[in-house]
């Protein structure tokens, strides 16, 4: 097989070298706990990189827009002092 037909055919061989010492045990680990082949992690960990994963990327926040923002309500905080008492009587 030429390699410009093995391009064509959607499924790639690849030699990666230098893998750092903490991502190897990374991948080994998971690969352990799922009960998947390295190399099904490490296609899978270069999918998810690359925006490619079969499910929705995780939608993330952090929440800088809103932080900073509290303003205190002596009404909520009534009725949160009010939630945490404990009615003895009525755990007897």
């Amino acid at each position: 097989m030429q390699a410009s037909h093995a391009y064509n055919v959607g499924k790639m061989q690849y030699t990666l070298r230098n893998i750092p010492s903490k991502l190897d045990l990374a991948l080994r680990e998971t690969a352990r706990k799922q009960s998947k082949s390295l190399n099904q992690v490490a296609i899978e960990a270069l999918q998810k990189a690359a925006g490619l994963d079969r499910e929705a990327p995780a939608k993330r926040r952090d929440l800088s827009d809103i932080a900073g923002t509290w303003q205190a309500d002596p009404e909520v905080d009534a009725a949160l002092e009010d939630q945490r008492r404990i009615d003895h009587e009525a755990w007897k």
